[in-house]
């Protein structure tokens, strides 16, 4: 004699290691059972699995961007202080020499590179023939009076006015070293 035991959720019958009431034989479970218990106690659904890569999937769309414009921040960051340092190096040698160096060689600076992998640019003024290589501003006016001194920037490429679209990027020294930053914000 088999006895039912009843559950809210579903019925089953008893555990085998119990035996009935007239203590004949042990009571088996019931095979629909087993196997409802089995189909639902294994893994995660498609439904589930779909919502747990979705909520990955927006998590990463918004801190990529953010790791993106971090990690822009921290190239700028580094091409100023390089230009910082290489202001100081020429300050040296102008107070050593009596000059302005002709170019970042002449310090030991000449393999210095920025931090996308391009050479930092010097262009001293007072050797120079005119005025056209010089960086300029908004107005067409010399940026610095004794020489430039920046970084190409993000896209390697760079024009004389600091206006123009490829040298938006660029990381300048400019009034006679009083700003160093991106060219975009002089």
């Amino acid at each position: 004699m088999r006895v039912l035991i009843a559950n809210t959720t579903c019925h089953f019958w008893c555990h085998p290691a119990r035996t009935s009431k007239a203590g004949r034989r042990p009571v088996r479970m019931s095979r629909v059972s087993a196997h409802h218990r089995r189909k639902h106690s294994h893994g995660f659904t498609l439904v589930e699995l779909l919502i747990a890569v979705v909520i990955v999937l927006t998590i990463c769309a918004i801190a990529v961007p953010n790791l993106m414009a971090a990690i822009d921040q921290a190239r700028i960051a580094r091409a100023v202080g390089d230009i910082h340092a290489i202001e100081d190096d020429v300050a040296s040698y102008q107070a050593i020499y009596g000059v302005l160096p002709d170019a970042l060689s002449q310090m030991g600076d000449g393999n210095l590179r920025d931090p996308w992998g391009n050479p930092y640019q010097y262009l001293n003024h007072s050797t120079m023939k005119g005025n056209g290589q010089a960086r300029k501003d908004r107005f067409l006016v010399p940026l610095n009076s004794d020489y430039d001194l920046y970084s190409t920037g993000k896209d390697g490429a760079s024009s004389p006015p600091i206006t123009a679209k490829p040298s938006q990027d660029d990381v300048i020294r400019a009034s006679n070293g009083s700003y160093v930053g991106l060219a975009s914000n002089f």
